[in-house]
């Protein structure tokens, strides 16, 4: 599966842009502010339905305009897909698959399967628990349509729910039949969540470890580690014993929307110990992980963006990124950089079709 042509109109900084792009290597050069990271984002946005950086539709639209429009021309299964989107500032997004619209976005996520590699991927090292939720959502909801399902219905459970709490607080009366309504959904959708989101931190893990070694070229262990109340105690029970205590707070306090991953080098959390080399090398490789498990179960290379990766890492280490995207497991690659150098040392080194691009204040040259 690779990307054709992509088209863009009044998407962030980018005014109008069309592209034939490499079904290989695609490299994209310019200063910063200059929309490489833009451009990048748009291939992300057609496969995802949103932004990779911004969740407010209405903020990728570009300054003082009134809409914005991605088409992208896709070759998949040696079939031809054309995915457009389109918005209006203050209107609902109009996706389309060859012309047809969804229904629902979620019937779109999965079909045409993206690993984006970002400096902004530091958050899930330094912020807090929902952006590593965020992480394992948005891995699993690309192959498994269920899960996706699974998920979106418990959020409104959630959301409910806790309106009926806050009800509960407001008119001073606690209706016990009412709240296990809802409480017998979260049971149900929380098992089917729970289950699969350590299944998928099971199979990641061993080709984690072995992405971080071919990089670092060293015996560090890395650590994934998967923390839910569910892990120890069952949902009714939780649900039961914060009864209480959810009264009080007006919100549900237990449940997989508390959960949590532990990411760790050695014995130590990857945020107090690591240096920034070995916290970027840590993300590059928890990446390549998800490329090499979504690729396994999706039967299909999913394309992979590479956005500005090799600030703060050693030569070394820039050497065997190169390397590895350079073999034959990996599909159609997308590459920023503000450093011409990185850029020509990898197309110098790859006996591959490539394509390479300069960005200038929205505006693109191939080279």
């Amino acid at each position: 599966m690779y990307l054709e042509r992509l088209s863009l109109i009044n998407y962030k900084n980018i005014k109008e842009l069309e592209i034939e792009l490499s079904p290989k290597i695609n490299c994209f050069i310019g200063n910063n502010g200059m929309g490489k990271t833009n451009l990048l984002d748009a291939v992300y946005y057609l496969s995802f339905c949103k932004s990779y950086f911004s969740s407010t539709d209405q903020l990728n639209i570009k300054h003082e305009e009134l809409f914005m429009v991605l088409e992208g021309n896709y070759k998949r299964k040696e079939m031809d897909e054309l995915i457009y989107c389109g918005v209006k500032r203050g209107q609902k997004k109009n996706f389309k698959r060859n012309k047809k619209e969804y229904k629902k976005l979620s019937e779109h996520i999965g079909l045409l399967p993206i690993v984006m590699v970002s400096p902004a991927d530091v958050r899930l090292i330094t912020d807090g628990s929902d952006e590593r939720r965020k992480y394992m959502d948005s891995v699993i909801s690309q192959y498994d349509r269920k899960y996706l399902d699974d998920l979106i219905r418990y959020n409104r459970v959630i959301l409910q729910r806790n309106k009926l709490l806050k009800d509960f607080a407001r008119r001073g009366k606690f209706e016990e039949d009412s709240l296990a309504i809802w409480d017998e959904q979260m049971i149900i959708l929380s098992a089917s969540i729970h289950e699969k989101r350590k299944d998928f931190l099971n199979k990641l893990m061993p080709v984690f470890q072995e992405y971080y070694n071919i990089i670092s070229k060293g015996n560090e262990i890395v650590k994934l580690e998967y923390k839910s109340q569910l892990n120890d105690h069952e949902m009714r029970d939780l649900l039961r014993h914060a009864r209480l205590k959810d009264q009080v707070m007006q919100y549900t306090t237990v449940g997989i929307h508390k959960d949590d991953l532990t990411l760790s080098l050695g014995d130590y959390p990857i945020k107090k110990m690591g240096s920034q080399g070995q916290q970027k090398t840590y993300l590059i490789a928890l990446k390549l992980a998800q490329f090499e498990f979504i690729k396994k179960l999706s039967d299909y290379n999913p394309i992979l963006l590479l956005d500005d990766i090799f600030d703060k890492l050693d030569t070394h280490r820039v050497e065997q990124i190169v390397h590895l995207v350079s073999e034959e497991r990996f599909g159609q690659i997308f590459i920023s950089d503000t450093n011409r150098d990185h850029l020509d040392q990898i197309l110098s080194s790859l006996d591959l079709t490539y394509k390479l691009f300069v960005l200038d204040d929205g505006s693109v040259t191939n080279l």
